[in-house]
Parts: C-alpha cells; structure tokens; sequence
C-alpha cells in the first residue's frame, strides 16, 4: 500500500514538473501565434478602425481588388515555376554528388555556400548582373545586340525565379544527400546484378525509398516559394515591375496604410492555400500507399 501511495506520489510531481517546463513554450506559442492569428482572423470579420462587423464582405472585396489578383497570380505562377525546378534541380546534383561519394565534399560545400550568404549580398550581386549598365547588357553591346532590360520588364519574373533558384537549391540538395545516404548499397548492387539499368534503378528503387524524403522536401519548398518577398523588395523596391508584384508586396503596402483588414484578409487566404496544397500532396501520397510521415 505504502509503495502504491509513494508511487502515485511520484507520478503526480513528474506530471506537475512536466506541466510547469511546458508552461513557458505554451505560453510563448500562445501570446505570440495563437493570439495574433485569433486576433488577426477577428479583424477580417470587421470595416476600419469603427471596428464595424460587416461578415464576409472584406473577403468578397479583396476579390475584386486588381492588386490583390496581380499579386496572388504573379505569386502563384512563381510557385508553379520555382517548387518543381527548385526540387528537381536539388534532387539531380544530389544524385550526381551521391556517385561521388568521399569526393562530393568540397562540391556540396560549393553548392551550398549560395544559400547561407545575406539576401542583400545575393540580389546586389544579380543586380551587378542584370542592371540597364550591368555585366549581361555590357556583354550584349560588345557583340552588337541592344541592351535588354531585364528589371523594369516582364524579363524581371525570369531574373528572380534564376536569383531564387541560385539561392535555395542547395538546401533542397543536402536533404536529398542525407536521404540517399540512409538508403543501402546493397539494393542498388542488387538490381544491376538482375540486370536493371540506371533509370530502372532510380525508378523502382531509389524513388521510392526516397519518397518520405520527396515529400519533406517538396512541402519545404512551397513554403518557402512564398518568403520570395525579401528577394522581389530588394531587387524591385515596394512598387517592382508588374510582374514579380508578390502577395507580400500587397500585405506590405495595405499594412502601411494601415489597412489591417486587407493584410488579415491575405494572410489567411494565403494560410488556407497553405494547408490546402500540404493536404492535397498528402492524400495524394497516402493514395500511392505511402503514408509515412
């Protein structure tokens, strides 16, 4: 009875010191996340600052802002550019470097060295690149072409999807290393001996294996096409060319004149387009009978 009741003692302090060393991060995600978001999500539901309820007419009318549709086309285009590349060009040179082995060091220190230095170093650097007296017009002139402008042009998109893609798909190439890695020599062995050829491998056997990793990687870069607004503000100021106009340029500019209603109703398009490309990738992967996260 006596070991019962030290035992249930025990329990109950390990329970109340489990509660008390989580107190501090819940009360973190709280004041700084959920109460923002509940806050934030009650401001869409309200005109001005009279705080009026007005339903659902702010979500209505951002639909028929002209800025806002420029602004989630140009970012849902970059998207559909830069996820696929992004992660096929990281996959490519991971499975080069894999082959590698022991000499891929120096090489993926290469290929990473991109994506750790500042973004204002990275967008100066394409600027020195593609600016009206830059180094490609420079180029153009000395073989008689005229000069392009690559920033005040449709030609921009294409300036910062090539600046997004130099920068990020380092990142995406060490996880596919670090996937490849935990997959056996001896299953790839295996299938050459059975006379299965590079592509019959890659397909039946690395892709799948490396499926958990696919997945993780491609979530990684959807979320990560839509922080492309440090990239687009440092390379075409708060009003850039039409064509690289993101939804964090609207957010900005609303939230300047302090038009809180307009950035709470973006954000939260912008957070259930989110949610909703994650839960589509993820049925569609546990509908090919792979399900593990």
């Amino acid at each position: 009875m006596d070991l019962r009741l030290k035992k249930s003692t025990f329990a109950r302090r390990e329970a109340r010191s489990g509660w008390l060393y989580a107190a501090v991060p819940l009360l973190g995600i709280t004041v700084f996340f959920v109460l923002p978001f509940l806050i934030s999500l009650l401001r869409t539901f309200q005109r001005g600052l009279t705080q009026e309820f007005v339903g659902l007419q702010n979500y209505i009318d951002i639909l028929h802002s002209e800025a806002f549709l420029t602004a989630a086309g140009n970012t849902l285009r970059f998207m559909a550019f830069a996820v696929p590349l992004n992660v096929v060009l990281g996959l490519v040179i991971a499975l080069g470097l894999h082959r590698l082995a022991s000499r891929a060091a120096f090489f993926r220190t290469v290929f990473l060295i991109p994506y750790v230095i500042p973004v204002s170093a990275t967008v100066m650097f394409f600027q020195i690149l593609f600016e009206q007296s830059g180094v490609v017009n420079s180029a153009l002139q000395l073989i008689g072409k005229a000069p392009v402008e690559f920033l005040t042009s449709d030609r921009a998109f294409y300036v910062l999807l090539l600046l997004y893609l130099w920068k990020n798909f380092g990142y995406n190439m060490v996880i596919f290393l670090s996937g490849l890695a935990r997959i056996p020599r001896d299953y790839a062995e295996a299938a050459r001996i059975d006379g299965a050829g590079a592509f019959q491998t890659f397909r039946h056997i690395t892709m799948p294996l490396l499926a958990p990793t696919f997945f993780f990687v491609f979530i990684i870069s959807i979320m990560n096409s839509f922080k492309v607004f440090r990239e687009a503000y440092a390379l075409g100021g708060e009003y850039p060319h039409e064509s690289i106009y993101m939804l964090q340029h609207f957010m900005n500019n609303n939230l300047q004149n302090l038009n809180y209603q307009r950035v709470s109703v973006a954000s939260l398009y912008v957070f259930v387009l989110i949610v909703l490309l994650v839960l589509a990738l993820y049925l569609w992967r546990r509908k090919k009978g792979d399900d593990r996260l």
